[in-house]
């Protein structure tokens, strides 16, 4: 786990990390996910198979979840306590920008809700999904940043992808957003 960039803002804390999610010590993780909950492959196949399959099988307890809406379950054998699963758009369907960032606050607000502390988020829709890279960054940082400066209960977000390229790019947007404040 590489920390590529850390901010503090008002004591809240948002940290860029090039690493594997499913190491992540925060107190839950977001898992890009599709409607189906089914975690086959991606981000979403590594946390099962890190996790283990109560992953799944209370992801199957749960079912259906729209795209750009969040569910919750718990992370079996993972750091984490809890995964959150929020699912993002396909390229393509349309409307994606606004679906993406409604999968950011559905998952953000579960957190709030369940008095969660910290948070590690991936770059959501841009693996299989095909969401450009750059633009999924953007929209997940700023919307996520936002919510994190306004919550009760959240102090800490992570954004952490396992390739250099996205990696890089959420520090792009951390600093591009410090040098703006």
């Amino acid at each position: 786990m590489e920390v590529l960039k850390e901010l503090n803002v008002d004591g809240k804390i948002i940290k860029v990390i090039k690493g594997d999610i499913t190491l992540e010590e925060t107190e839950a993780i977001v898992n890009a996910a599709n409607s189906h909950l089914k975690h086959g492959g991606g981000v979403a196949g590594a946390i099962v198979r890190r996790g283990g399959k109560i992953i799944q099988e209370e992801s199957d307890k749960i079912g259906y979840v729209p795209v750009g809406s969040a569910a919750i379950t718990t992370a079996g054998n993972l750091k984490a306590k809890y995964v959150i699963h929020a699912v993002g758009p396909v390229w393509g369907e349309g409307d994606e920008d606004e679906k993406l960032k409604n999968a950011v606050l559905s998952a953000l607000k579960i957190a709030e809700e369940k008095g969660i502390k910290s948070v590690s988020l991936p770059a959501i829709s841009s693996g299989i999904f095909g969401f450009p890279k750059e633009r999924a960054a953007k929209i997940i940082f700023n919307t996520a940043v936002d919510f994190l400066l306004k919550a009760k209960n959240l102090k800490e977000i992570h954004f952490c992808n396992i390739d250099g390229l996205t990696a890089s790019l959420f520090e792009k947007e951390a600093q591009l957003w410090e040098s703006e404040r």
